[in-house]
């Protein structure tokens, strides 16, 4: 909103607000007085856009009329929006005959030109200022509901709305509970910047002579009345002419401007934000009797006092670690311990309307300083859905070569034949062939091995993997999780493996990460997690069965559950859990201390 035409637009928005409260007080009698010594006359000191043919002043009848002018707009902005909103969600929790015809109707009223359907439903409702008002309302509507079609079409597809369907939730219900709500935002921004087209709409009927009729007037009229006069005094339409011009552009202005400045765009991490500590500056919280934290220059990833916030929640708080050249680090712990996100924030990916804090290095350079080309090449990202992850209407072969193309300047034949080469990298039969395929013609397993491709299309330094595994079968989770050890291994690049499998992350990683409600709890090698210290920690590697676990017996559990981000308490989070709690976990939050996070911990 700091950019000139978001600001240029909020003053003439202002101004023309201002303008309509106080217009009619202020210069509304001068408007109105009749003088016929003084008609039809050109700019003058007395009249600076001359008079009509009343011999009433033009720019004071201008500024009372801007009153007139906004609220006719407002009123077919209401009669657009009541009307295309509901027309453009219907399709959405119709059946599909039903979604078919609205859909078709929607397509038809597009077709039609704006300005003929807004004289021809003028016409309909008759010549003045209520048929000006139904006739803009009524053209914009077809454009809004088609925008509110592709919305809630989007909005529909969601798991949570079929969820509420196989509930039993009625179309109503839907409709004004989950469709509605999700898409208001980018709804309420366009319905801003209509107000300008409703302005420059009424005044092109009020010129033609369908809007606005004598003895009230807008802008519109006043160019009508004026306009036989522009070959001789052109001045006199310079009043109303600037006027629509001038407030329909800031309305256009305004509304496109908050529409950038709302686009729910991934976030990278930032500065620190310690409380005491100044803007740029960085400040990391020791645990008492320590030093301070060892840097990592060689460390290809180093974060320090990751915090991730949205509003008042924070999920992810102070994580801190590091990966080297050709090490593989996991990180496990329950749904909801911050893992994903902490891999969304490493990859600068946080989603709207998230903030990061702290400190996040990729090479020895902070994430927030690297250039789209720099992070494309130099950072893969694996996710748990492959489909997601790629586009289901290009060949995988051309998304592929797109990152070369994109971040390599490659030319498309270079970028295609690296493509192949990278497809055949990850164990793909006849890559050649697999490149011309589409993503649905894959299965589960070489999807993921695309997307794994993907990221190797340049030469990543650090590769992470959300749990990829997910959804997979038993044998090509074990071939893709040797895939991502091998490429580890032949590339040299770091790797962040994040699972609930602990069995998979100690066969694979060197080093684990255990997270419990946004912090990291305990760090060790993953070959010793049976002789793991933290309770939590224990808890999950006695929940995790194995060949030697007694079938005879009850799967172990932990008792209780995970608090939530917003009920993370005072003391250590595990507390409540935890047979070995002390009155001091309840209170004290333990810090890292040899990377046990611990008050009580089991003995080694």
């Amino acid at each position: 909103m700091r950019t000139p035409s978001a600001l240029a637009g909020l003053l003439l928005v202002l101004v023309t607000l201002v303008l309509a409260v106080i217009g009619p007080w202020l210069w509304g009698a001068e408007a109105e007085r009749f003088d016929p010594l003084h008609t039809l006359q050109g700019h003058s000191p007395e009249h600076p856009l001359g008079t009509d043919d009343g011999g009433r002043d033009l720019l004071a009848r201008t500024l009372a009329a801007t009153r007139q002018s906004v609220w006719l707009a407002v009123l077919a902005t209401l009669i657009t929006t009541a009307a295309g909103v509901p027309l453009g969600a219907l399709p959405s929790v119709l059946g599909p005959r039903a979604a078919r015809f609205t859909s078709g109707l929607i397509d038809s009223l597009v077709a039609f030109p704006v300005l003929l359907l807004a004289m021809f439903a003028a016409l309909l409702a008759g010549a003045g200022a209520r048929g000006a008002v139904v006739g803009i309302g009524v053209a914009a509507v077809p454009g809004l509901a088609r925008l509110t079609r592709t919305l809630a079409d989007t909005v529909a597809a969601s798991d949570y709305v079929a969820a509420a369907r196989v509930l039993g939730a009625g179309r109503s219900a839907i409709l004004v509970r989950h469709v509605l709500p999700n898409i208001a935002e980018p709804l309420i921004l366009t319905i801003t910047a209509n107000l300008g087209y409703a302005l420059l709409g009424l005044a092109t009927l009020s010129l033609l002579g369908l809007g606005v009729q004598p003895p009230d007037y807008d802008w519109g009229r006043l160019l009508h009345d004026t306009l036989p006069r522009v070959y001789v005094d052109p001045e006199v339409v310079a009043g109303p002419a600037l006027a629509v011009a001038l407030a329909g552009t800031g309305f256009a202005l305004l509304g496109e401007s908050l529409a950038r400045a709302s686009a729910r765009v991934p976030v990278a991490p930032v500065a620190p934000s310690a409380p005491s500590a100044p803007r740029g500056e960085s400040r990391t919280v020791l645990p008492p009797g320590c030093g301070p934290l060892p840097e990592a220059p060689e460390a290809v990833l180093e974060v320090r006092d990751l915090t991730v916030s949205f509003g008042g929640v924070t999920p992810v708080r102070e994580v801190s670690f590091s990966v080297a050249p050709g090490e593989l680090v996991g990180i496990v712990g329950e749904s909801g311990s911050g893992k994903s996100l902490t891999a969304l924030a490493v990859g600068g990916l946080v989603p709207h309307p998230g903030t990061v804090a702290g400190r996040v290095l990729l090479g020895g350079r902070p994430l927030a300083e690297l250039t789209r080309r720099e992070l494309g090449t130099r950072l893969a990202m694996v996710f748990q859905d492959p489909m997601a992850a790629l586009n289901p209407a290009l060949r995988v072969g051309s998304q592929l070569a797109e990152v070369a193309t994109a971040h390599l300047g490659a030319s498309r034949g270079q970028a295609r034949k690296r493509a192949v080469e990278r497809l055949g990298r990850v164990r793909l039969p006849d890559p050649e062939a697999q490149a011309r395929r589409y993503p649905h013609e894959f299965s589960g397993g070489m999807r993921q091995r695309a997307v794994i491709a993907m990221g190797l299309m340049g030469e990543p330094e650090l590769i992470v993997a959300d749990e990829p595994t997910t959804a997979l079968d038993v044998t090509v989770q074990k071939r893709v999780l040797e895939l991502l050890a091998e490429v580890n291994e032949t590339t040299g690049a770091a790797g962040l493996l994040i699972s609930h499998d602990l069995a998979v992350v100690s066969q694979h990683c060197g080093r684990v990460l255990v997270m419990y409600a946004g912090r990291i709890v305990e760090e060790l090698p993953s070959s010793e997690l049976r002789r793991a210290r933290h309770p939590y920690t224990r808890a999950l590697v006695a929940a995790s069965p194995d060949l030697e676990t007694d079938r005879s017996r009850p799967l172990a559990t932990i008792p209780g559950r995970q608090p939530a981000s917003a009920e993370v308490p005072a003391g250590c989070a595990f507390a409540p859990r935890c047979a070995r709690a002390l009155e001091r976990c309840r209170t004290d939050r333990p810090e890292p201390v040899d990377g046990l996070a611990c008050w009580n911990p089991e003995t080694a």
